[in-house]
C-alpha cells in the first residue's frame, strides 16, 4: 500500500494530500530511509513521522484500503516524542 494511503486509512494523519506534504518534505523514513509518498509500506515496517513539535515512530501490524471498525489496529505505537524548539534570541 501507498504510504501516504496508509498514513490516512490508518488515521495518523487526517488528510492524504497532508501526508504527501510531509513525505515530500523528507520528514517520514520507513525503516530508516527517506520516504516518497508513494513508497510501499508492508506489515513490520516501521515507519517515523517527524511532525514539527514530536516525533513519532510506528510498527505496521495490519494492512487494509478502506477504513473499518471492524479492523485490527493498524499499527503499534514505538515512541512517540516531543521536540522541544529552541527559544528565539
Amino acid at each position: 500500500m501507498r504510504l501516504d494511503k496508509y498514513l490516512k486509512v490508518s488515521r495518523i494523519i487526517k488528510r492524504r494530500t497532508v501526508a504527501k506534504e510531509l513525505a515530500d518534505d523528507e520528514r517520514v523514513f520507513i525503516n530508516g530511509k527517506k520516504a516518497k509518498p508513494a513508497s510501499e509500506v508492508l506489515v513490520g515496517d516501521e515507519v517515523e513521522i517527524r511532525f514539527e513539535h514530536r516525533h513519532i515512530t510506528i510498527e505496521v501490524t495490519f494492512l487494509s484500503d478502506k477504513i473499518m471498525r471492524n479492523n485490527p489496529p493498524m499499527y503499534d505505537l514505538v515512541s512517540d516524542k516531543k521536540v522541544e524548539r529552541p527559544p528565539l534570541s
